[in-house]
């Protein structure tokens, strides 16, 4: 699994933002990014100088745009033509979903939780979803230092009810990028998982077509649905340090070597009674030159549909770790939190997506 490091929630002069396009991919390459979504609000006129960029920068820019509505702000990635919401009420918004869908795009709902009117209208989330299957993911961090803000609490605490009620959604982070100041707070990372060659993403795109006037029309690539693939299924991990990640399989005696490895985002078939062993891996290393983590004992913590399962001091260091689950037949899903000391304030530094668990065929 090649984990990519990506912002999927940023702004230029053709919304609200402070940057151009070359701007922002320029500040995204002195944070160690490698992949963007721009998602201006209401319109994908920023992308006009996407291909050129992307050839010579080597960052990768997925189409998107910002719903920008009365009732909610909802993050649409991947569609080649514009989709309107302004016919959509507030009962009407899977409608626009659907109409996202029918393009192979995906949604996410974007800081649900923000303040909204009169301060900052239609970013509080209050659209109805009657079918969560049809809702990609969430942004349950945004901002900057998201993890500390009541906002993104409240958010990563939905996200966790959602989980328990059975539904499977991808849970990301947004800077909700409009500038770039000197001594910004720290960002999160969202970590894109692909399966794809290596050769995909340490490529630069080759799809050598002139710039031409901006139309309506915006054509994937391949990388493209390489990402949308992954946060669709759930291929992801945040952080705003090091990067975490584990994988999960059925505990075995004698043949546990042999035992299928299943990745974040993945459904794994547990027979009752059945031992879960997880292999939690932190990497210090990725990426350490963007960041400042002090050395310290931070919490690794194994969370579930039954709370708290597993957790442990460990230290600042690239390190894999084995935990081993009993009781499996009462688990629907696992994932891992880290928690620690990071720009002088205790809170959760890291967590995955969920690896989910069924007990029938």
């Amino acid at each position: 699994m090649k984990w990519i490091p990506s912002e999927l929630h940023t702004h230029t002069l053709h919304s609200d933002g402070q940057h151009t396009l070359d701007e922002l991919v320029q500040s995204a390459l002195h944070l160690g990014i490698d992949c963007i979504a721009l998602t201006d609000h209401n319109t994908q006129s920023g992308l006009q100088d996407r291909q050129r960029i992307q050839h010579e920068t080597g960052i990768h820019i997925i189409p998107g745009m910002e719903w920008t509505t009365f009732y909610g702000h909802m993050i649409t990635m991947g569609i080649h033509e514009y989709v309107d919401w302004r016919n959509l009420g507030i009962y009407d918004i899977e409608k626009g979903i659907d109409q996202v869908h029918a393009q192979g795009g995906l949604v996410g709902i974007a800081h649900p939780f923000r303040i909204g009117s009169p301060i900052c209208t239609g970013c509080y989330w209050e659209y109805p979803i009657t079918n969560w299957q049809k809702v990609d993911y969430i942004e349950v961090w945004s901002t900057l230092m998201p993890s500390i803000k009541k906002d993104s609490q409240r958010a990563f605490a939905w996200w966790t009810s959602l989980l328990n009620e059975g539904h499977q959604i991808t849970a990301t982070s947004g800077r909700d990028w409009h500038r770039t100041e000197a001594h910004d707070a720290p960002a999160a990372i969202t970590y894109i998982g692909t399966e794809d060659e290596e050769k995909l993403w340490h490529s630069l795109d080759m799809l050598h077509t002139s710039d031409v006037s901006y139309t309506d029309r915006v054509e994937l690539e391949p990388k493209d649905h390489s990402a949308l693939t992954a946060l669709r299924q759930g291929a992801v991990t945040v952080t705003m340090g090091p990067l975490l990640t584990f994988t999960a399989h059925i505990a075995h005696p004698i043949y546990d070597d042999q035992s299928k490895r299943y990745h974040i985002g993945q459904k794994l078939y547990c027979p009752p009674y059945e031992k879960l062993k997880l292999e939690i891996a932190l990497d210090t290393i990725c990426r350490q030159q963007y960041y400042t983590l002090a050395d310290q004992s931070l919490r690794l913590v194994v969370n579930s549909n039954r709370g708290i399962l597993f957790e442990q001091p460990i230290p600042v260091q690239t390190e894999v770790y084995d935990c081993e689950l009993e009781q499996t037949q009462v688990l629907r899903w696992v994932r891992v939190e880290l928690y620690g000391y990071f720009a002088e304030t205790y809170s959760m530094i890291a967590f995955t997506n969920a690896i989910y668990i069924t007990h029938s065929l």
